[in-house]
């Protein structure tokens, strides 16, 4: 009996040493979201505006904001600008941006960030600047419910999504994935707790913040009878309607140019074989541990974990039936997104790269387990040039 009770406290030990880890790794990411802090623009550094006001509306003129170089700007000053007219109907705020249509497609996160910023420009901005922040926070305690950090492989698993490329760049250019892979996430788990409506709903409203967040209605499960395919029919349209209606909204502003910016695809598998021959070539003439190398693990991380998930086949897992869908839109992506120096493939790839680690956790054979764990999270190793996490 004493040699159980022995047992048990060591194990719970353990468990919490890998949680205090867990906790250990929040802390280094908050601290390094604190570097981006400055007196006067606050944390305005995490958007990347750009020098000038030629990019700029005039209420974001009279915003104080840390400015980069023009070739250091990303597309998160765009949607950031977008919250200052929630509603598009100031040209001006158009002319601030490129493809005005498609960045007020994707309206949602603007949405919350003038909410929570009560309509006020300088606290709207900050509110923008810091949503991704917040979002990997709910994100770190949401995969948590299906990779608990209390174990080494639990760790390791829960990092790798935490800190991946993809994450991280969401964060550091405060973009759309981060916040759209949270509610990807809720819709998952709403599933998985047996509510499939509040699932669609949930993707419903997500499907404004992206178009391919729609995607995560795959959670949804197969139906077996014709109840279920009602049911099913029934979160379809759920699910539609919210950008359906936002849509049609848009025409009646941008007309004929709503559609302006759609992704564009190609024949299936092209623009990857293209991105992975011309990394590798780059690999061959200036050496795997270049920057050309990381770029290369990036797109050879991804291609792992989607053969994974095919040949795992885990159809009664929610997460798996998620993870498809985005392996068969890798393969139709153009080149522009394909192109890991754009950093948008592993940021377009998220739900895959949760997917495929959610699997891994259940994966029995270590054997199996660290070679897949090594391959598919190769990303990791290109994190640290995103966001540097140490001084």
């Amino acid at each position: 009996m004493e040699y159980r009770q022995a047992l048990r406290t060591i194990a719970a030990t353990r468990q919490w040493t890998y949680r205090g880890l867990a906790i250990a790794l929040v802390i280094l990411f908050l601290a390094s979201v604190a570097r981006f802090y400055h007196p006067g623009t606050g944390f305005t550094a995490l958007i990347g505006f750009p020098e000038g006001h030629d990019h700029e509306a005039p209420a974001m003129r009279d915003v104080p904001h840390f400015d980069y170089p023009a070739w250091a700007s990303y597309d998160g000053q765009f949607y950031a600008q977008r919250a200052l007219d929630p509603l598009c109907r100031d040209s001006r705020v158009d002319r601030a941006m490129d493809l005005a249509p498609f960045r007020a497609r994707r309206i949602l996160f603007s949405w919350t960030a003038y909410a929570v910023g009560l309509g006020r420009p300088a606290w709207i901005i900050q509110v923008y600047a810091l949503q991704n922040v917040a979002c990997w926070l709910v994100l770190a305690c949401l995969v948590a419910r299906w990779i608990p950090p209390t174990a080494g492989r639990g760790l390791a698993l829960w990092t790798a999504c935490l800190f991946s490329h993809g994450v991280l760049w969401s964060v550091r250019f405060a973009l759309l994935d981060a916040p759209s892979l949270v509610l990807t996430a809720c819709a998952v788990w709403a599933v998985d707790r047996g509510r499939p409506v509040l699932s669609a709903a949930i993707v419903g409203i997500a499907g404004l913040g992206r178009e391919t967040n729609l995607l995560a209605m795959a959670a949804q499960p197969f139906p077996r009878d014709r109840r279920s395919w009602m049911r099913l029919i029934a979160a379809i349209t759920i699910a539609a309607v919210p950008l359906l209606l936002w849509t049609d909204y848009l025409r009646s502003i941008y007309r004929s140019t709503i559609f302006t910016g759609t992704d564009q695809f190609m024949a299936p598998g092209a623009a990857l074989a293209a991105g992975g021959s011309q990394a590798l070539s780059a690999v061959r003439t200036r050496g795997l541990f270049s920057a050309d190398g990381l770029v290369f693990v990036l797109l050879l991380s991804l291609v792992v974990q989607a053969v994974y998930v095919l040949v795992r086949r885990e159809y009664s897992a929610a997460w798996w039936r998620v993870a498809v869908p985005y392996v068969v839109l890798m393969l139709l992506l153009d080149r522009v997104l394909v192109d890991p120096h754009t950093g948008a493939i592993t940021r377009v790839m998220l739900p895959l790269t949760v997917g495929f680690n959610v699997l891994l956790a259940t994966e029995s054979r270590p054997t199996r387990f660290w070679p897949w764990f090594a391959a598919g999270n190769l990303h990791l190793l290109s994190s640290p040039t995103v966001m540097p996490l140490l001084p």
